[in-house]
């Protein structure tokens, strides 16, 4: 087993996987092989759907979906055995998504600065918790208004603007602050996505809001406020770097401004 661990590590770095990726796919293959090897049957077709089938009853579709498609390349890259991934259709559900009001409250019942930062900039500029982690000062461009965000999901680089209402705060933060990385650890490296995750929790117990606030709930929130102020949905891709246009379009069905506006034939009567 760790023959083939190391040949998928191996083949995954050749073609400059990010690490988050390498760390996915590797998780997901040594499960299936150490099922593989207690079912006595080998590496083969129908071990794979046995395996996919008991992780259906009680995993996320969504989940299991990843999972088969790192054991398929493994399949076909590795051990070169040709598989045929069979559709899973996945759970259709949308985020519960913060108004307004919700992030007002969470960025004011914030008192640390350096968190209250980070919420502004999650929100405001829709980045993911990873992306926030690994910024560095040098790439806040405070005369253009914009921040780089570099080699982030699909190892691209993109730009966003910064907000307004916190660029001066920013800037002050940067100079009262010492090192490279824009939001250190009391080490001087980076912050955890975990510290991160952490610290929206503690803010959302304060404001007593009952949803599940997460970081990637803030990104959605930005894109999901954007749609409904009237932004093009082209633009909100570029802002997120989203590939597709169609990741972007999941948006369309959060927003419910256009049902809001929507006249009840009850009303007329």
């Amino acid at each position: 087993m760790e023959g083939l661990l190391e040949k998928l590590e191996k083949e995954l770095k050749l073609r400059n996987y990010s690490g988050k990726t390498i760390k996915g796919y590797m998780n997901s293959v040594k499960h299936f092989l150490e099922f593989s090897e207690k079912s006595g049957r080998g590496l083969n077709e129908g071990v794979f759907e046995e395996y996919v089938l008991i992780k259906l009853r009680n995993q996320n579709p969504s989940s299991v979906a990843r999972a088969s498609f790192a054991i398929k390349f493994f399949f076909e890259n590795i051990i070169h055995i040709s598989l045929k991934l069979k559709q899973i259709k996945r759970n259709k559900t949308l985020p519960d998504i913060l108004t307004i009001e919700e992030i007002r409250n969470l960025i004011n019942s914030t008192l640390n600065i350096k968190h209250k930062l980070i919420i502004k900039l999650l929100y405001g500029c829709g980045l993911r918790v990873s992306e926030i982690v690994s910024l560095k000062k040098e790439d806040v461009n405070f005369n253009e208004g914009l921040i780089k965000i570099k080699l982030a999901k699909g190892r691209k680089d993109r730009f966003v603007k910064i907000p307004d209402s916190v660029k001066e705060e920013i800037e002050s933060y940067c100079k009262l602050t010492e090192g490279e990385i824009l939001f250190s650890s009391a080490r001087g490296g980076k912050l955890t996505t975990a510290t991160v995750q952490a610290i929206l929790k503690n803010s959302s117990k304060k404001t007593g809001i009952r949803k599940r606030v997460y970081p990637h709930l803030l990104r959605h929130s930005f894109a999901t406020h954007l749609l409904e102020q009237g932004t093009d949905l082209r633009v909100i891709q570029k802002l997120l770097g989203h590939s597709s246009i169609k990741t972007t379009q999941i948006y369309t069905q959060i927003s419910q401004a256009s049902i809001k506006n929507v006249k009840s034939p009850l009303d007329n009567l």
